[in-house]
Parts: C-alpha cells; sequence; structure tokens
C-alpha cells in the first residue's frame, strides 16, 4: 500500500550476460564450483551506484535529500527450513567495497546458515503486528535516511528469473529509491564483427523512485 503512494517508473532493458555465465560455467567445470551469477550482479550493481551515488538517496523528514557511500543490497533468498522452501531477507552491506569472491561466499553462506539471521528475526515478529502499526512504523522509517539504511538497506535486488525458463521481466512493488529485479535469461542471434552469434541477454528491470531521480540521471546510470 505504501509503495503504490510513490511515483514509481520501470525500465525494460536487456544486458548481454554472455561472457560472465561463460566464465561461471567453465569455472564449474574446472573446480566444481557453482558461483553465484546473482553475486556477479551484486559487484557490477556496486560498481555502478558507486558512479552515481544519487540513485541511493532518501529524503528526510525536513526534504532533504541524504546520500550514502556505502552500498548496502537488500535481497531474498529461498532457503529450506524444516522442509520447506521459504523466502528469507538479507542485507549484503557495503557492496561496492566487496569483490565478486566476497559477495559470492557471503551469499553462500547465508544460504547455508541461515537461521537466526537479524533480518529474518526481524520480519518473523513484524509481520505478527496489526496493519496499521506497521504502517506507522514504515512510514517513520522511510523518512529516517540511516535508520533505513540499517534495517532494509539503500536498494534492492530481486531475481524471479532464476525458477523458470525463456526471456521476461518482473514489475515488482518496491519502497526503495532504486529496485533491481532480475527476469529471464534468453538466447538471441547478434551481429558481433559482422558475424551471427547467439548471446545471452539478461531481463533487468530497473524501478526507480521519479520524486528522486529524473529521467535523465537514470538513463545515465
Amino acid at each position: 500500500r505504501m509503495a503504490r503512494q510513490k511515483h514509481v517508473i520501470h525500465g525494460l532493458v536487456e544486458m548481454d550476460v554472455t561472457c560472465a555465465r561463460q566464465a561461471i560455467r567453465d569455472h564449474k567445470a574446472k573446480t566444481g564450483e557453482s558461483l553465484s551469477f546473482t553475486a556477479f550482479v551484486m559487484t557490477c550493481l556496486g560498481r555502478a551506484i558507486d558512479m552515481n551515488k544519487h540513485m541511493q538517496a532518501y529524503r528526510t523528514w525536513w526534504d532533504r535529500l541524504v546520500l550514502f557511500e556505502d552500498v548496502d543490497v537488500n535481497t531474498m533468498f529461498e532457503v529450506e527450513v524444516e522442509g520447506r522452501k521459504i523466502i528469507r531477507p538479507h542485507i549484503i552491506r557495503a557492496v561496492n567495497t566487496k569483490t565478486f569472491r566476497d559477495i559470492h561466499e557471503e551469499i553462500r553462506t547465508f544460504q547455508a546458515k541461515h537461521e537466526g539471521s537479524r533480518e529474518a528475526s526481524f520480519i518473523g515478529w513484524f509481520v505478527l503486528l496489526p496493519a496499521f502499526i506497521r504502517r506507522l512504523f514504515l512510514g517513520f522509517l522511510f523518512k529516517s535516511p540511516r535508520m533505513l539504511k540499517e534495517m532494509n538497506g539503500t536498494v534492492s535486488l530481486t531475481a524471479v528469473g532464476m525458477f523458470g525458463s525463456g526471456t521476461g521481466w518482473a514489475i515488482p512493488v518496491t519502497n526503495h529509491t532504486l529496485q533491481i529485479t532480475l527476469g529471464g535469461i534468453a538466447e538471441k542471434p547478434t551481429f558481433v564483427n559482422g558475424q551471427i552469434e547467439n548471446r545471452e541477454y539478461l531481463c533487468v528491470t530497473i524501478s526507480l523512485d521519479h520524486d528522486i531521480i529524473d529521467g535523465a540521471p537514470a538513463a545515465r546510470f
């Protein structure tokens, strides 16, 4: 309900991820280790926001914009609890200062030992509160950027394409200034150096709070 009050714009783009996915496949063939594609995207996201810090700006009660140095990515992972697959949130801090390997290791550690995480514990009791209390709390949180950073991260990244096949975009409802939603991956013929090659394209939805980010800065990002 609160997210729908925002003036969010969505950009539906395709990104060539052929080289990245091939490198991940080559690494698995050599070592048997499955590297996280989400970690790769998160690494790129951190670098891009590092050059465009206004992409994670938030307004205070006094209508001032707060910009953060660290890129804290709030993301969701599917984990197994008592034989059931459920979604658990996790915030990976300062991804703009971490290597791909650092982020990969943190993701794998969380997937293996997700019980007792602070984000999961908070969600566990928060959803038990009456809706009007949740809205009051969130209304205060969204006007307190430093608290929002601590409890909700500065940007959001979610991946839905891993659960299906083929091309396709998702349109999220978000309370972040910037949310990246990863959709499907499909092969398409592309001209490369005058020759037709099959390339892998990732469908990416870039969702922005238009009250904070204008179209031209968004396009440059």
